[in-house]
C-alpha cells in the first residue's frame, strides 16, 4: 500500500478524532467510523484523479484503526514470542528473533507514527519523552519490556530499542538443559548461594547476564532477605523475604531524582541478607563495599569481556562515585570480599537453526590479593564456546569452608560437585 495515502489517511482520522474528543479506548465504534469515513474521503479523491486509488479500502482502514488504537506495525511484533528485540532508527523498524538474526519490518512506517507509538507505550508510566527530557528508559507492555528512547538533539532522530524481558522464572536446571551450564557447575553454585556470598556476573551485552543473576537468585534459600535494585526493573524471581525497587528519573525542575546508588544506600538500612543490583555502571559498586563491611551479601551484573576485565571494571565503577578513597584501597576491598565472577560468553554470529549461542565461559573464585593486581583462581573453564566447561578440581578453602558450614548436614561443597548429586 502506498506510504502517502497511508499518512494521509491517518492524519485525517486522527483530526476527525481529536476534533470530536473521542477516546481511542472507549469509543471504538465511534473511532472506527471516522476512519471508515477518512477511507472513503480519500476514495472519493482518487476517484477526481487528486490521489491514486486504493486496492483494498478496508484493509487500509484496519492498518489505520491499529496505528490509533493499538500499536500499529508494531502491534503483530509485539505479539509474537519469537521477537526478543525491536529497534527503531526514524522512519525504520527492524527487529531481533530468537534465531540470532536482524530482519527488517516488511510494513513501511513513519517516524511520526513510530514516535507516537512509542508516546503510547510510555503513557501509562512516569516517564517522558520531550525536548526537557530527550532520554528515557522505562518498564513498559504491563512490565513485560523494557523501551529505551533517545529523540533530537541527542540522537539525530528517533532511536529506540524495545527489548522483551526472558528471564522470569528461570533456574539452574534450565541453563543445564540449555548447555549454557553443566550439572557440575550448577552445583557449585548453588551450593554458593546457600551463604551469603558476593558473586558478579559478567559478559557482553546480550550474553545472558541477567538471566544468569535470575538463576542465581531463585537458588538462594527462601529466608535469605533480599533486596533488588535496578534502574529498569527486568528481574522477576519470586521473593519470599525482601522487595524489588527501581530509580526514579528527576522532575522536569531537575530534583526528585533517585539513582541505583541511593537505592543501595537506602536498603542497606533494611538488614539485608544479600543486595542484588540489576547492573553496576557507576557509584553504586562503592556502596557495595559498604555492604561487605556490613556483612551482606550481594549479586551484581558488570559489563565486561572476561572475569579479570569484571573485576577491574568493577574497582573503577566505585571511584566513579568520588569519594575519597584510593583506587588500592577499593582493589583491597572487592579482592578480599568478592567470591566469585561468572563470566559469560555469546556467538558473534548466530549459528544457522540454532540462534545465537551463550554459555558460561568461567567460573573464577577472587582470592585475597598477593599483589596490587587481583588474584583469581579458575574453578571452571571452558576453552572455548562450544566445547566442555571443565572444573579445575580446585576449590578456594575459604569459601569451601562457608559453604560447608551452611550446607545441610554430611553434604560437603566438594561431594557437591563431584558427584552432582544435588537438585538444582
Amino acid at each position: 500500500m502506498h506510504t502517502d495515502a497511508y499518512d494521509a489517511i491517518r492524519c485525517d482520522s486522527l483530526a476527525r478524532i481529536e476534533g470530536r474528543r473521542l477516546d481511542p479506548e472507549t469509543d471504538l465504534g465511534e473511532v472506527r467510523a471516522e476512519v471508515e469515513h477518512a477511507v472513503d474521503d480519500y476514495q472519493r479523491r482518487a476517484h477526481l484523479g487528486e490521489e491514486i486509488p486504493l486496492g483494498e479500502p478496508k484493509e487500509m482502514a484496519e492498518r489505520v484503526l491499529r496505528s490509533i488504537n493499538d500499536l500499529g506495525p508494531l502491534t503483530e511484533l509485539v505479539a509474537r514470542r519469537d521477537v526478543e528485540e525491536i529497534f527503531i532508527e526514524g522512519a525504520r523498524v527492524s527487529y531481533l528473533d530468537t534465531s540470532g538474526r536482524v530482519r527488517g519490518l516488511a510494513v513501511p512506517t513513519s517516524e511520526g507514527e513510530n514516535r507516537q507509538i512509542l508516546d503510547r507505550l510510555l503513557a501509562v508510566t512516569d516517564r517522558q519523552l520531550n525536548v526537557k527530557q530527550p532520554i528515557v528508559q522505562a518498564r513498559v507492555l504491563q512490565g513485560t519490556a523494557r523501551l529505551t528512547a533517545a529523540i533530537p538533539p541527542i540522537a539525530d532522530r528517533l532511536s529506540a530499542t524495545l527489548r522483551r524481558y526472558t528471564v522470569r522464572n528461570v533456574t539452574l536446571d534450565d541453563l543445564v538443559s540449555r548447555s549454557s551450564l553443566t550439572r557440575q557447575a550448577a552445583g557449585f553454585l548453588w551450593a554458593v548461594m546457600q551463604i551469603r556470598s558476593r558473586v558478579a556476573v559478567s559478559g557482553e551485552p546480550g550474553a545472558g547476564k541477567t538471566t544468569m543473576l535470575a538463576a542465581l537468585l531463585a537458588a538462594a534459600p527462601p529466608a535469605h532477605c533480599v533486596r533488588c535494585c535496578e534502574e529498569i526493573r527486568e528481574i522477576a524471581v519470586p521473593v519470599t523475604h525482601g522487595a524489588y525497587y527501581e530509580v526514579r528519573p528527576g522532575s522536569l525542575d531537575g530534583t526528585g531524582e533517585i539513582s541505583v546508588r541511593d537505592l543501595v544506600k537506602f536498603v542497606l538500612a533494611m538488614r539485608p541478607d544479600r543486595i542484588v543490583v540489576g547492573e553496576v555502571r557507576g557509584g553504586e559498586a562503592f556502596e557495595l563495599t559498604r555492604a561487605v563491611n556490613a556483612g551482606c551479601g550481594f549479586l551484581c551484573t558488570i559489563h565486561a569481556n572476561s572475569a579479570p576485565g569484571a573485576l577491574n571494571a568493577m574497582v573503577n565503577a566505585a571511584l566513579m562515585a568520588g569519594e575519597n578513597v584510593t583506587e588500592r584501597v577499593v582493589r583491597k576491598v572487592f579482592s578480599e570480599s568478592l567470591d566469585l565472577v561468572v563470566h559469560i560468553d555469546r556467538d558473534d554470529v548466530p549459528r544457522e537453526g540454532s540462534g545465537i549461542r551463550r554459555e558460561v565461559a568461567e567460573v573464577t573464585a577472587v582470592a585475597p590479593a598477593l599483589s596490587e593486581a587481583f588474584t583469581c583462581e579458575p574453578i571452571f573453564t571452558r576453552a572455548g564456546l562450544g566445547r566442555p566447561l571443565e572444573w579445575t578440581g580446585a576449590l578456594p578453602p575459604g569459601l569451601e569452608d562457608r559453604v560447608d558450614r551452611a550446607l545441610p548436614a554430611g553434604m560437603r561443597l566438594r561431594r557437591v560437585v563431584e558427584q552432582s548429586a544435588v537438585a538444582v
